[in-house]
């Protein structure tokens, strides 16, 4: 037995409209829903990840956590996949929006969205069985 794939990815945000705002301006997601407190206050923004999967922005009140660099435990990392010509200009859009890349591999740019979460773009060929289209193929990653 095995699952249908990824269902939802749930980031809280202190901020839910700014952070919700930069992953729809920014990175293009669609938005699906909103969700409000009984007092009408913004508890939560949907966004479409692709493949029926769903970003949850979840408002919070809990203090940032401390900035992580690397590889941290547990989810350190949001990457979505983008083609390697377009890279470039992702990197510019991200740096436009006050997200600059902090760091590069030979296919994957990182950046921070408004709340310091990290979030790539990458062109990292995945096998067909990820079910994402092939940016290059194989032998082009490291």
């Amino acid at each position: 037995m095995k699952t249908a794939g990824l269902h939802h990815v749930a980031l809280g945000a202190r901020d839910v409209e700014r952070v919700a705002s930069f992953y729809r301006e920014v990175l293009g997601l669609t938005e699906l829903a909103r969700h409000r407190t009984d007092t009408g206050a913004l508890r939560s923004v949907w966004l479409a990840l692709g493949a029926g999967a769903v970003l949850m922005i979840e408002a919070t009140e809990a203090p940032a956590r401390p900035r992580r660099e690397g590889v941290d435990a547990g989810p350190f990392l949001l990457a979505f996949h983008v083609a390697r010509e377009e890279r470039p200009a992702w990197e510019a859009r991200l740096k436009a929006a006050g997200a600059p890349i902090e760091g590069r591999t030979a296919a994957t740019s990182y950046a921070r969205d408004p709340e310091g979460n990290r979030v790539a773009v990458s062109c990292y060929a995945l096998p067909p069985e990820a079910g994402l289209r092939e940016a290059d193929p194989p032998e082009a990653n490291p």
